[in-house]
């Protein structure tokens, strides 16, 4: 009983499965319940490398970052890339970006039933309530993270940043 109990409830540990033997009426110590329990390999549930694995074509990442112009003006730059080719879903230029305007970014980029399920994001601050709320109604989960972990949108961003520097040599 032991053995099923803890097969068909992976999640469940040895306290769990003595608790509920003992609603049971089963008496037996707890140290025998972690005896005969089944030994699992691995974690009951999917890992970060799992989860990127199977919903890299569901995820995209987005970032707002300064442009310098040759004039000495700054240009901010939104793109959203889609992380399972590296392609680019989206880029557009503004010198005054809102939340508004980053909302309508996502609208536009993703205008009807092309929405990634999930958007990796830093936390700025321009990306406020506004922006949540569009992402929540499109239906995509987004996850604020570190500026160092944009692993999709650092390879644009990079990218761009080389070119900008060779093309201000001409």
């Amino acid at each position: 009983m032991i053995q099923r109990m803890s097969m068909e409830n992976p999640l469940w540990g040895a306290p769990r499965i003595h608790g509920e033997l003992l609603k049971l009426g089963f008496e037996v110590a707890q140290s025998s319940v972690a005896k005969y329990m089944v030994k699992r390999r691995g974690t009951p549930c999917q890992g970060w490398r799992t989860f990127l694995h199977n919903h890299t074509p569901d995820i995209a990442a987005m970032d707002l970052f300064v442009v310098p112009t040759i004039g000495f003006d700054l240009l901010y730059a939104f793109i959203i890339v889609r992380l399972d080719r590296r392609d680019l879903a989206w880029i557009n230029v503004t010198t005054n970006p809102t939340a508004e305007w980053v909302a309508r970014q996502l609208t536009e980029a993703f205008p009807w039933d092309g929405a990634p399920g999930y958007m990796i994001r830093d936390r700025d601050r321009i990306y406020g309530t506004v922006v949540t709320r569009r992402l929540r109604a499109m239906g995509i989960r987004d996850k604020p993270i570190a500026p160092a972990d944009r692993s999709g949108v650092n390879v644009w961003t990079t990218s761009l940043s080389w070119a900008r520097h060779i093309c201000a040599g001409f």
